[in-house]
């Protein structure tokens, strides 16, 4: 859990929006056509939030904070009644959602049709591709009307009788809200765990089903994560306990089916509020492994599944600075690290010595290669590798040592290690997509070297991917780097800065965004948009160096970054600072906040999807989620007086000043619990105040959502169609 909207790589799709036309005004000027002002389209006033000062004090600076009132406790936001804080929060925020609405009036046609051209794409009985654990074949599928997956299995064959395990779409009715995960199927194929939300903040109630009889067991394990991992006697789960107020994963506890969960037994606790834990079971059924990780540092704890009531050993001692991740094989664990080696490095250890100073290299440390994971099969080690910012996936024979790389033929892609329960196979599941090709799913043979199609995502209507163009781009920095940019358009797009063009990024936790297919940005290519993609620091593109350069005391180089990358693509005529717009959310987020302030003339229009724009007041505050998580990424501004100036020095809701901003649209989701509500709703009263410009700034709050918003399969899109529709209606476009 961090502050990330790239929210994975699904959502990554449907929240990237853009827009635009030719407009000869710039969004800067205090005179702007009757489309970009507040105010002209209709006569209904912005609301102007209540000033109540606070003053808050940190190594002897204070600020003035206007807006604190807009916090609520859960509490609050639960209560059937609100109190007369609670009541002023709602009323201000729906009348910014009013005004939003009225502001938007004149796209509502528009924002219906770019609904139905959205989800028209999309196919509506759809079904994954089945994939084998344990004599069974799994898979999800898709039913027309139907917002929700409905999760299937078939014994030893295709032909077999399906099985239906859940019916989400079942489930979910009476709820505004719905989200089921976690699914994991007990050794002996009978029984099934899965966690269910109901109020998105990602705290889920975790039930057992009987596949068998379809009974649900009375078993209720409360506040927990989704996932769980079983002890091979069937019997036994352990699952991971969150606390309600702070959302930390800190305890794992042992359940034994048919008992109340006040009878569980706890078997870890982790008392160092910097690291997330978790539970799941080695690929090889043998061991039940405990990890806890923080930004710097992860651990592992290791207990054989079938001794469910022994104690788990940890794997090595924990170190303040030291990130590994482990995986089972035989009679050796293969281990992934950054122990002397920044780009990680590939280790093996003999299971009785796990400790690292038996560890053996298997891999060098590379200095121009990021190792990011290994898949392990009986005759294979499948290792993901980054190498100029690229995935590859190299296939290394145990036996004989012999390896190979696959190719894949593209400028820009993103390939990865897909599903692989099986562990006697010579079948490696791999995925595939770049900006013109959509997702795919492929079988590949590692002996033969054969792979086949399995299937590609159908975009309903038809795609031809020769229609338009993909290339890498690098832009120059301020400090000399060359920053990556992946960009898509369709063929017969000019570089005569006369075409609109969305630049997206994130930049934080070491998440790299990669160069990926998307349906739904269908509908912007087509209106003539460029897409593009800026690799910036903060992220891992580049290896683990890049993430270190652009986090802590390095956060600054992430900003400046991406405003060179726009600046680029306007040098490079790509578009015009009228034609440009930007797009980031949560911690991308924060970086649109920042970007603004520090060169708001460069973007005719910006969406902020959940924006992380409050940075020194959430992580002085150990009591918000995340926010002790997160001390290795940010910095602790409470504890650390050079931390707090420096945070001070780029803080969007810190930085707000008497300036023109560009055009803004802003998002939350009053249940967020990765970025409160009121981080967004400060920042935008804030921005009403002081701005000097006459552009548009519209908050959208989904009253009933958290971070990843809406819940369902089709729902989101409603969002996407206002975003893009927010950006259409600046330049005038209409159809």
């Amino acid at each position: 859990m961090t502050r990330f909207v790239i929210f994975n790589l699904s959502l990554i799709l449907l929240c990237c929006a853009a827009c635009g036309e030719k407009n000869t005004n710039d969004s800067t000027t205090e005179t702007t056509d009757n489309s970009t002002t507040e105010n002209q389209a209709t006569m209904v006033k912005a609301p102007i939030a209540d000033k109540v000062p606070t003053e808050l004090k940190a190594h002897g600076d204070t600020r003035i904070d206007n807006y604190f009132w807009m916090r609520l406790s859960d509490e609050q936001k639960n209560a059937e009644t609100p109190d007369s804080q609670t009541q002023k929060v709602l009323d201000y925020l729906n009348a910014e959602n009013d005004y939003t609405k009225e502001q938007l009036k004149s796209t509502e046609a528009f924002q219906a049709k770019l609904y139905d051209e959205i989800v028209g794409r999309i196919k509506k009985d759809d079904t994954s591709v089945p994939y084998l654990s344990k004599g069974y074949w799994y898979y999800a599928k898709y039913e027309k009307g139907g917002e929700y997956p409905i999760y299937c299995r078939k014994k030893g064959s295709l032909e077999a009788e399906e099985e239906i395990m859940l019916n989400v779409n079942e489930m979910a009715k009476g709820f505004s809200y719905y989200s089921v995960g976690g699914l994991k199927v007990s050794p002996d194929n009978k029984l099934l765990a899965y966690g269910v939300d109901t109020l998105s903040r990602r705290i889920y109630t975790i039930h057992v089903k009987n596949l068998e009889t379809g009974e649900i067991y009375e078993d209720r394990i409360e506040n927990a994560s989704a996932g769980i991992a079983w002890a091979n006697d069937n019997a036994t789960i352990f699952y991971t306990a969150k606390n309600p107020t702070t959302l930390l994963s800190e305890k794992i506890y042992r359940h034994r089916l048919g008992s109340p969960q006040d009878k569980d037994a706890l078997v870890y606790e982790e008392k160092d509020k910097s690291y997330y834990i978790g539970v799941y079971k080695s690929k090889s059924d043998k061991y039940v492994i405990i990890w806890n990780s923080s930004t710097l540092s992860s651990d592992y704890w290791i207990l054989d599944a079938d001794q469910p009531e022994g104690k788990f050993k940890n794997f090595t001692p924990r170190e303040k600075v030291h990130e590994y991740s482990i995986d089972h094989f035989e009679d050796k664990f293969y281990v992934v690290t950054n122990w002397d080696a920044q780009n990680f490095r590939l280790m093996e250890t003999p299971i009785g010595q796990t400790e690292k100073a038996a560890w053996k290299e298997v891999i060098p440390h590379r200095q121009d290669v990021l190792l990011e994971s290994v898949e392990i099969f009986r005759n294979h080690l499948v290792v993901e590798e980054r190498n100029k910012g690229l995935n590859q996936l190299r296939v290394i024979n145990q036996e004989s040592k012999e390896e190979h790389y696959l190719d894949f033929g593209e400028e820009a892609y993103m390939a990865y290690s897909s599903t692989n329960r099986e562990f006697d196979t010579e079948i490696l599941r791999f995925g595939y997509t770049s900006m013109t090709t959509p997702n795919s799913t492929y079988d590949y043979n590692m002996n033969t070297r054969e792979k086949e199609l399995k299937k590609r995502q159908e975009v309903v209507g038809g795609h031809d991917p020769s229609q338009y163009e993909t290339k890498r781009l690098f832009a120059p920095s301020r400090d000399g780097k060359q920053i990556p940019i992946s960009i898509v358009y369709k063929k017969g797009f000019e570089k005569n800065a006369q075409q609109p063009l969305l630049l997206y990024a994130y930049g934080s936790y070491g998440s790299t965004i990669d160069a990926y297919f998307s349906s739904v940005r269908l509908s912007l290519l087509d209106r003539g948009f460029a897409f593009a993609v800026a690799h910036i620091r903060g992220g891992q593109m580049l290896g683990r160096a890049w993430y270190d350069d652009g986090k802590m005391m390095n956060k600054q180089n992430t900003f400046n970054d991406f405003v060179d990358c726009a600046k680029y693509v306007v040098a490079e005529k790509y578009t015009s600072k009228e034609k440009l717009f930007a797009m980031g959310g949560s911690a991308g987020g924060l970086l649109m906040g920042a970007i603004i302030n520090m060169n708001p003339e460069l973007f005719r229009g910006v969406i902020a999807a959940v924006p992380f724009v409050d940075v020194i007041n959430t992580m002085s505050d150990a009591s918000i989620p995340l926010t002790t998580n997160e001390y290795d990424e940010w910095g602790n501004p409470e504890a650390d007086k050079a931390t707090y100036d420096y945070m001070k020095s780029y803080s969007p809701y810190d930085n707000v000043k008497a300036q023109n901003y560009p055009n803004l649209l802003v998002t939350t989701g009053y249940f967020d619990s990765q970025v409160q509500y009121w981080e967004p709703a400060k920042w935008v009263a804030k921005l009403r105040e002081l701005k000097t410009d006459k552009n548009l700034l519209l908050l959208d709050t989904d009253m009933e959502a958290g971070h990843g918003g809406a819940s369902g399969r089709f729902k989101r899109y409603k969002k996407t169609a206002m975003e893009y529709a927010f950006m259409f209606h600046l330049v005038g476009i209409t159809e």
